[in-house]
């Protein structure tokens, strides 16, 4: 058994694609249980696809360097923005320090 799995459509609520292998009676079993009820099943070329919701990306944190008053939130943030894909970011103050505190999908 094989899988192939694409992402179609990443800009709203996402789908996802996963080829499963030869379309036969197993097919609608097979995605049901890896994907839950809610998924769609195809058979494409004989092969079973299931049609899925994307799960949301994982989260991550980083850093930028320092917010001062120089570099402020706003700062921070397009700093964040800059360094990783899909980042914002906020400036956090940890006992006297006010560091930029970068969130971004990984």
């Amino acid at each position: 058994m094989y899988t192939n799995v694409a992402v179609v459509n990443q800009s709203k609520a996402s789908t996802c694609l996963d080829t499963l292998g030869p379309c036969d009676k197993n097919c609608a079993p097979q995605c049901q249980a890896k994907y839950g009820p809610s998924v769609q099943v195809k058979c494409t070329n004989g092969k079973c696809t299931c049609l899925y919701q994307c799960r949301p990306s994982k989260v991550c944190y980083g850093g930028a360097g320092f917010c001062s008053e120089d570099c402020d939130g706003n700062c921070c943030n397009m700093n964040c923005a800059k360094k990783y894909l899909a980042g914002h970011g906020s400036c956090l103050t940890l006992v006297n320090i006010n560091l930029c505190e970068c969130e971004y999908s990984c």
